[in-house]
């Protein structure tokens, strides 16, 4: 049975930038909801007693169990979500995950202007990922539930614009939001985690 994880802080830790408001019905109610719908249809199926990560892959391009993916794709999102934003957080990263942006993109400006830009223009609703792949980092839009656990990407950072993200808060300034999320929000410490473990991972291989 696949659980609500809690919320890593308090539901108003992200305040004002994101209010307890939002961050009460995208938790308690639009992840929950997931989170229910996902056991009702995986009961009964191959997939019930697999892990998350296996669930979205295993279902992932299967017209018949489309209806499992979003929903298990979307716990997943969500949950590294929550984690991608941090009370205090937003500025820049540190360390080699910094200077792998630096790389990468030019300088940490360039990247910012690129992950809101390709957040602003995802149509419809989706997220914007700062990914690993094949030794590069890269942005990544998906629409709806995709992520990159179906690319072969590794995630680091995501920030989520489904319109429930963020309306209550910044109506439909979507590009405000995204930049009060890279200035006030993004949890480097967290990217930079993963960024470490995805580059042992890479060397071990």
């Amino acid at each position: 049975m696949i659980e609500l994880p809690p919320l890593p802080y308090a539901q108003d830790a992200l305040a004002p930038y994101i209010s307890a408001e939002t961050l009460g019905f995208h938790h308690g109610k639009h992840h929950k909801t997931y989170v229910d719908t996902a056991n009702r249809l995986i009961q009964g199926t191959a997939y019930e007693k697999l892990p998350l990560e296996e669930i979205i892959r295993k279902s992932a391009g299967k017209p018949d169990d489309k209806k499992i993916f979003n929903n298990a794709a979307q716990i997943w999102n969500h949950t590294f979500y929550w984690h991608s934003m941090a009370p205090q957080g937003g500025g820049k990263p540190t360390g080699k995950l910094a200077d792998k942006i630096e790389q990468d993109f030019g300088s940490f400006e360039k990247f910012s202007e690129a992950f809101n830009a390709a957040g602003t223009g995802q149509f419809g609703s989706g997220w914007v990922w700062l990914t690993l792949a094949e030794g590069e980092l890269k942005i990544l839009a998906t629409a709806n539930a995709d992520n990159p656990l179906t690319h072969g990407e590794v995630a680091l950072l995501v920030s989520d614009v489904w319109e429930h993200a963020y309306y209550l808060d910044y109506q439909n300034r979507r590009a405000d939001y995204l930049v009060t999320f890279l200035g006030k929000l993004a949890n480097w410490k967290f990217a930079e985690q993963n960024f470490a473990h995805a580059s042992e991972a890479t060397k071990a291989a």
